[in-house]
């Protein structure tokens, strides 16, 4: 292995080569296109799938297909395009289809600015769908922690049985970094064991068998039963299955793992952040550390289900808690329920297009600090 430059989304495709993906399905949009034409360039040489379709709809049946195939199965698209998918997705939650799924974040709504960033899809990630369901949403703030990523969503999803998201943004997608990548592993043929004659298809411990391996499998997007098949009590099953399903999600020591602390051991001073504002937070508490203000960062791997424990912790010596986000406050409302009054909150919001740069989060936060609400308005306004 040796350092070499590579873009975050190419990192994405390393990854889930890495992770065994042989199939994926996409529709070519700004900025994700490269990991599509990544795997269109990557895949077939392997033996996998490259199927471009005529839009994110058909994408995304496209992969739950496959995976009901037997396949390791991933799209990627952008903000428009998620918005597209979220029936989908529901359909993949509903019926225990383990798949992935990338969003590189761009501003909007609707078709906004293509070639900006943002991070406006954080509650789509989880409340996209209708109904209740567990979400697995994870983020990267580094090329190598798109890579890593990649290959968690996919673990994620097969333990768990359900759509994993993988939220970067239009920065940590297009940025390049020296990284040491492993080379991917030869492809691998997946072997399945059939279940038992009337043995649960579906359920929070069933294992996954694809079509074409045992007895045939009932696959429906309505409420149903172990076997799959609809009709009394259907609907209570499904969602105590989800509802475990969620549990167990979030009891995962991998979830919990993805959280990445920085500096945050003696920090009263408290900074949240994901993706490209992450980095810039990292900064942010260097230059604090260096002004004497002992501030911590706590950079979010995993944003669904969302890490209140972590953050609950780490603002219990706090004065303050900063959060800093490329929306409108969408991360904010997590983080004070789970902050709890411990410390006051305070929002650091851009949603133009543009970035928070360190030198604005680590004004804003020390007026934070320092309890001076008008100063941190000022700096924010400024950002």
């Amino acid at each position: 292995m040796a350092l070499r430059l590579v873009m975050g989304n190419e990192a994405v495709a390393q990854g889930a080569l890495a992770a065994g993906c042989d199939f994926f399905a996409g529709y070519p949009i700004t900025p994700a296109t490269e990991i599509l034409e990544e795997m269109a360039r990557l895949l077939p040489p392997r033996g996998g799938v490259f199927l471009q379709m005529e839009d994110e709809l058909g994408a995304m049946a496209a992969v739950i297909g496959a995976a009901w195939g037997g396949a390791r199965a991933m799209t990627a698209t952008s903000g428009p395009g998620f918005t597209l998918m979220q029936e989908h997705i529901g359909y993949a939650a509903i019926t225990q289809t383990p798949c992935v799924v990338v969003d590189a974040q761009r501003s909007g709504p609707s078709t906004g600015q293509p070639t900006l960033p943002s991070q406006g899809d954080v509650m789509q990630a989880r409340f996209g769908t209708h109904g209740d369901r567990p979400a697995l949403a994870l983020t990267a703030s580094s090329v190598r922690g798109a890579y890593d990523r990649t290959r968690l969503a996919f673990t994620l999803a097969e333990r768990h049985r359900l759509p994993a998201v993988l939220l970067l943004d239009a920065v940590v997608s297009h940025m390049r970094e020296p990284v040491d990548l492993p080379p991917p592993p030869p492809p691998a043929r997946r072997t399945f064991a059939a279940l038992p004659s009337g043995a649960p298809r579906f359920g929070p411990r069933a294992p996954f068998v694809p079509f074409g391996v045992g007895e045939p499998t009932v696959v429906t997007g309505l409420a149903h039963g172990p076997t799959g098949a609809t009709g009394g009590g259907s609907g209570a099953f499904t969602a105590d299955t989800l509802r475990a399903v969620g549990e167990a999600l979030a009891a995962d020591p991998d979830v919990a793992a993805a959280v990445e602390a920085y500096r945050t051991e003696d920090a009263d001073l408290l900074l949240v952040a994901f993706g490209i504002t992450a980095r810039a937070a990292r900064e942010a508490v260097d230059r604090l550390r260096r002004e004497g203000t002992r501030a911590g960062l706590l950079d979010l791997g995993v944003l669904w289900p969302f890490p209140a424990a972590a953050v609950a912790q780490a603002a219990e010596r706090a004065r303050a808690v900063v959060v800093a986000e490329l929306n409108l406050g969408q991360l904010t409302l997590a983080v004070e329920a789970a902050v709890a009054g411990r410390a006051p909150v305070y929002p650091l919001l851009r949603a133009d297009g543009g970035l928070l740069e360190p030198e604005a989060i680590s004004r804003f936060a020390q007026g934070a600090a320092t309890g001076e609400a008008r100063a941190a308005k000022e700096a924010m306004a400024g950002a």
